[in-house]
């Protein structure tokens, strides 16, 4: 049996966060999406920490249980670290797992005794190096999982371009061992993070980073049985890289994915930039340089040595076999709202996907396994095909850049799909 994670997400108490995100809707959320676990997010911060303790309850194997949901939770937390290292400064961002509340009450007083604010933010900035932080949270737990997160953004992910690393060993020195997966964040995909050698040895895992409720589970991690086991089962999967695989973004769609300047509408690809320069042609700043580029820079294989092969949807490298896999998916959401024509916050498409998630299962469910004739039952058959053009990956998709969103367009250039005509049909019909 297949299980779902989503490990990186907020709180309403992180900055420029919904105040929406508490437990309970998390867990109807949860259940929604089809998300077995899903990451506590925010654990440092004092209030939430409370919340967290009051709402949720150990269930024995290191997950956390709220009112017999049926979406688990584990403790995590997401910190800014904000420092000097090699005569360059630092901004790295990573997540943090712990097994029990215990361990999270020794994380935050630890913290606090360096004189840390952990009350202005869910994701706290400290001056503390990644490595630093690594020793602290390992000496708090043998079993933390330690994840460099959104590992390829420009200014706050491990191998970023404005403030990161070119290595792994060069951030975490003889800590680097402790390391046993980075995330890919929404600008990257697996194939990409293939291409780097050093992540040979670590999981490759995704999450949401989710700032509201909807884009819960818009990236995730797939893990096998060894969930069942709880926070053990999940420490081994990640450190062994034995995940089943993840749940994508398109990368494209990512707003750090191409190299450009968004004041100056400048964008450009690899190729563009090797041809044009780093520097905006309008203004003469330097370009901020996107993630696509920073791999290329980094990669020690190409794209040709993995042997990319899609096969229903299931994206492997024939290169690399014992790799794990991952579907690139559109959200349902999105979906729902292109087939109408409309915003997909407006009631009307928040009523159909409610219709559709309440009669065929979780979202991923819907995205991943449920018949398109099934889909067209209830919600007509532009839904359908819209399922079916984003399982085939028949999209159009304008890639983002310098903190600009990239566009997916499942009707391509169209101005968007009609609505259907003809009544729809009931599931019991």
């Amino acid at each position: 049996m297949a299980y779902v994670a989503d490990l990186h997400l907020h709180s309403r108490f992180s900055r420029a966060c919904s105040q929406k995100l508490n437990i309970p809707t998390l867990s109807a959320w949860g259940k929604t999406k089809g998300i077995n676990v899903l990451g506590t997010s925010d654990f440092l911060h004092p209030v939430w920490f409370i919340e967290l303790k009051n709402q949720l309850k150990e269930d024995g194997s290191g997950f956390l249980i709220h009112d017999g949901s049926e979406t688990k939770f584990v403790l995590s937390v997401e910190v800014a670290s904000i420092y000097s290292h090699k005569g360059k400064g630092r901004r790295i961002h990573n997540v943090i797992l712990l097994p029990d509340f215990a361990s999270a009450e020794r994380f935050q007083k630890e913290l606090l005794s360096r004189h840390a604010n952990l009350g202005s933010d869910g994701r706290p900035i400290v001056g503390i190096s990644s490595k630093d932080l690594l020793s602290i949270v390992l000496q708090i737990s043998e079993k933390a999982i330690f994840i460099p997160a959104h590992a390829w953004t420009p200014w706050f992910g491990i191998f970023g371009s404005e403030s990161g690393y070119d290595s792994l060993e060069e951030c975490f020195e003889d800590l680097t061992e402790y390391i046993y997966g980075i995330e890919t964040g929404l600008s990257s995909d697996p194939a990409m993070n293939w291409r780097i050698k050093e992540l040979d040895n670590r999981s490759i895992i995704s999450c949401s980073d989710a700032h509201s409720l909807p884009n819960l589970g818009r990236e995730a991690t797939v893990f096998d049985e060894r969930l069942e086991q709880g926070y053990q089962g999940l420490f081994e999967a990640i450190k062994n890289q034995k995940i089943a695989g993840t749940i994508e973004f398109h990368p494209e769609e990512g707003k750090y994915h191409y190299t450009g300047h968004r004041n100056c509408n400048i964008k450009y690809s690899p190729e563009e930039t090797k041809v044009k320069g780093a520097i905006c042609p309008k203004c003469g700043r330097g370009l901020t340089v996107g993630v696509m580029e920073r791999v290329e820079k980094l990669a020690l294989r190409s794209n040709e040595e993995l042997r990319i092969d899609n096969v229903k949807g299931i994206i492997k490298s024939k290169a690399f076999p014992e790799k794990a896999g991952y579907r690139m998916l559109v959200p349902l959401l999105q979906i729902i709202a292109e087939s109408f024509n409309t915003a997909p916050t407006t009631q009307k498409v928040l009523n159909e996907y409610e219709k559709l998630t309440d009669l065929l299962g979780g979202e991923i469910k819907i995205l991943t396994k449920v018949d398109t004739g099934e889909i067209a039952k209830v919600s007509g058959s532009k839904i359908a095909e819209g399922v079916d053009k984003v399982r085939r990956g028949d999209l159009v998709i304008d890639p983002g850049y310098d903190g600009v969103y990239g566009v997916v367009k499942i009707w391509g250039s169209e101005a968007g799909p009609k609505e259907e005509e003809t009544p729809q049909l009931e599931l019991f019909d």
